[in-house]
């Protein structure tokens, strides 16, 4: 069984359907790579896995570590162990960035029925964090994405990975917007973290994220449903050919 599994996924936006029937499964140990055109339901995938208020699941069913989770409140699957990177994380003045990681730390081991974390554990911790992120130590007491530049926000969504250990990342275009700098970063950000212990989906439109961070399973998404996977090669067919020929043999798959 499959830490994350997603069958025959089904979600509306408003009036408007955008996933269509999905299946997927991501597990511990992996990493997967989700790729497809704008807007194909990529985003879409990441904040119904957790738990966005604004979107409506009208059939179909998402599990972690076998519970059904569909209809869990977004808090409940953070403490569980699932994990988002946004792709356009936002800012949250008059939190610090030292205060929010705290927060979070203690309300996980809160679930779990431990102690809060020492000062000290936590200082060495978030230290740790900063330096693979290439953070400087300031930023500590910065408001959490407040000024922020684009490359910042990223590399503090995966110091938070660093931090919360989930089992389970939803990178959702975690690479958009960055010079190679700051993608060389995060990139050797998620190879450091990644093992036994962690799954991750990443979610992306380009390729260039991938040729640094190699996914095991590549999956394409289009008009809601996931219609092509492979492996690594799968990626290097995109790069090539671009979507065209995705959406050719879906086409040509509707008309039979």
């Amino acid at each position: 069984m499959a830490d994350l599994e997603i069958r025959n996924l089904h979600v509306r936006a408003e009036d408007k359907e955008i996933l269509k029937g999905l299946d997927l499964e991501v597990s511990k140990g992996e990493i997967h790579a989700l790729m497809g055109p704008n807007g194909s339901g990529k985003s879409t995938l990441a904040n119904a896995i957790m738990g966005h208020p604004g979107l409506e699941i009208t059939e179909g069913t998402i599990s972690f570590q076998g519970t059904d989770i569909t209809a869990v409140a977004p808090d409940e699957r953070s403490r569980m162990g699932l994990f988002m990177a946004f792709q356009y994380p936002v800012a949250i003045p008059g939190v610090t960035v030292s205060k929010y990681l705290r927060m979070v730390l203690n309300s996980q081991r809160e679930a779990r029925g431990e102690d809060q974390i020492k000062l000290k554990d936590f200082r060495r911790e978030t230290e740790q964090a900063m330096e693979l992120m290439n953070i400087p130590k300031e930023f500590s007491g910065r408001y959490l994405n407040d000024g922020f530049s684009g490359g910042e926000k990223k590399r503090m969504e995966i110091l938070q990975l660093a931090m919360f250990r989930p089992q389970l990342a939803v990178l959702d275009e975690t690479d958009s917007g960055l010079d190679i700098d700051a993608l060389r970063t995060v990139a050797n950000g998620v190879n450091t973290l990644a093992g036994p212990d962690l799954g991750a989906l990443i979610i992306t439109h380009y390729q260039r994220i991938l040729h640094l961070v190699e996914p095991s399973f590549v999956h394409v998404i289009y008009d809601g449903r996931i219609v092509k996977e492979g492996g690594a090669e799968l990626v290097e067919q995109l790069e090539e050919k671009g979507y065209g020929w995705i959406r050719e043999e879906v086409e040509a798959g509707a008309t039979i």
